[in-house]
């Protein structure tokens, strides 16, 4: 089934409730003892972490995962008040899609209350063409519903933006998730199981591999085979690697160890991501709304915006090197940047994004229809590190893949990659080839330098 065709703010919920679809099946129906089940479960589990910006968390039947559920649902018990959205994705296992799916619904039940949606968010991932209503693919499906029961017990307040993903890229996934990324008061939620219906001694080997592949974000290495939530899952994971989050295994069992046999079992895992962010959210936010504010500025007045840096924390004061990428619907519309800290970092943002808006020389200036639908992400650079190399190969075998930016540079010919490129040329070959390319080198050229550097982007 494919998502119906998806025009720019046409998403609309309506005054209606998604039903509870497994309750009494995979958790209990009745509302005590529902919540008594679920308190005992994190009542049991004391933090192991600190809280997470995101977690990936089972959703079979309460008997077989609860127990390993609880363990990433404990990580809130510090932040209960404090998060106030959640950003819940899933696999489709009832219907076939490509995309991802929302609801109409304007609000889930399950028997411990009603859970608003959250409607600016879904109005504003609406206007992405992978995103679609498609009310079938929530009717049922139960791997976003168990896990209502455990936030609504772990969490005092929040909205949510419930998403069924089908047949999605990692960059389709990580776009949505950027989009509604936030800051401290959003919590991520990607819902998978790990292998299935192997006997007891397989499984544990299998799920063990997956672990080390998603602690190490080789998405690569991470199929339906691993995880039945592998497309949510590797959007993540995407996001991870390129903002070098850190990644804990909180729990790795299978329904051997909980409530089944151990000749079919299946695997569950709770893990957690936190960010290694150099700028807490609050200074990441308002470099956003420096970066916007500048792009409105030059759509009302063509002027840039005046940015005095003292208004602004100490660490936005110092000279960084940054760039400013602008998107629609996941097809870049501008990017601009400077290689060189010269600039306090507030005002390199300010600049450069309203450079990328309107002197980017490969894109005409962005319209003020175009800048209502476009995404905005800021990229600070660390300072670029000479690479010594003896031939092109071994340049190639010193690129980190998802992590290094790479400038290269021969005679007067000179480009840069940002490490978001490598979404789209994956492997170090196809990276160097078309960065000769963006550079006016011919093929056959080998560099005459190079630098790596890494970003921090949101």
């Amino acid at each position: 089934m494919t998502l119906p065709g998806n025009n720019a703010g046409t998403v609309k919920l309506q005054d209606i409730i998604r039903p509870p679809a497994v309750s009494g099946f995979f958790y209990p129906d009745e509302p005590s003892e529902l919540k008594q089940t679920v308190s005992a479960y994190l009542r049991d589990t004391e933090p192991e972490v600190s809280p997470p910006k995101a977690l990936i968390v089972p959703h079979a039947g309460y008997i077989y995962s609860g127990p390993i559920a609880a363990r990433a649902y404990a990580s809130l018990k510090p932040v209960r008040n404090r998060i106030s959205r959640v950003v819940l994705l899933g696999p489709a296992h009832r219907v076939r899609l490509q995309g991802i799916a929302l609801s109409s619904a304007a609000s889930f039940a399950t028997p411990l209350g009603n859970i608003e949606i959250d409607k600016p968010a879904v109005e504003k991932i609406g206007q992405l063409n992978q995103v679609a209503i498609m009310d079938a693919a929530h009717e049922k499906e139960h791997s976003l519903e168990v896990h209502l029961p455990f936030l609504q017990v772990s969490l005092a307040a929040f909205t949510l933006v419930p998403l069924v993903v089908g047949n999605a890229t990692p960059g389709q996934v990580a776009e949505v998730l950027e989009l509604l990324w936030g800051g401290d008061e959003t919590l991520i939620v990607i819902s998978s199981d790990l292998s299935h219906y192997h006997d007891y001694d397989t499984a544990r080997q299998t799920d063990s591999r997956t672990s080390a592949a998603i602690q190490r974000c080789e998405l690569e290495k991470i199929g339906p085979h691993q995880a039945c939530g592998c497309m949510p899952m590797r959007g993540l994971l995407q996001i991870a690697k390129r903002s070098r989050m850190e990644i804990n295994i909180l729990d790795v069992r299978n329904s051997g160890d909980t409530a089944g046999t151990k000749d079919r079992v299946v695997g569950y895992g709770a893990y957690s991501f936190h960010d290694r962010s150099a700028y807490p959210a609050r200074q990441k936010q308002l470099m956003t709304a420096m970066a916007r504010q500048s792009i409105e500025s030059g759509l009302k007045s063509g002027q840039p915006l005046a940015v005095d840096k003292d208004d602004f924390d100490p660490a936005l004061q110092e000279p960084m090197a940054t760039f400013v990428t602008l998107k629609i619907n996941g097809r870049l519309r501008g990017c601009i940047g400077t290689l060189r800290a010269v600039s306090p970092l507030i005002e390199s943002v300010a600049d450069n994004a309203r450079k990328a808006a309107f002197n980017d020389p490969r894109f005409s200036p962005l319209t003020a229809d175009e800048y209502e639908k476009a995404s905005l992400t800021i990229s600070i650079l660390s300072p670029p590190a000479a690479i010594r190399f003896e031939s092109e190969q071994d340049l190639l075998e010193q690129l980190r893949p998802g992590v290094d930016g790479l400038i290269i540079e021969k005679g007067s010919h000179k480009a840069t990659f940002l490490p978001a490129v490598w979404e789209t040329l994956p492997t170090a070959r196809a990276f160097l080839e078309q960065l000769k390319l963006k550079a006016g080198m011919a093929a056959s050229d080998m560099p005459a330098k190079a630098w790596h550097y890494t970003t921090e982007s949101f």
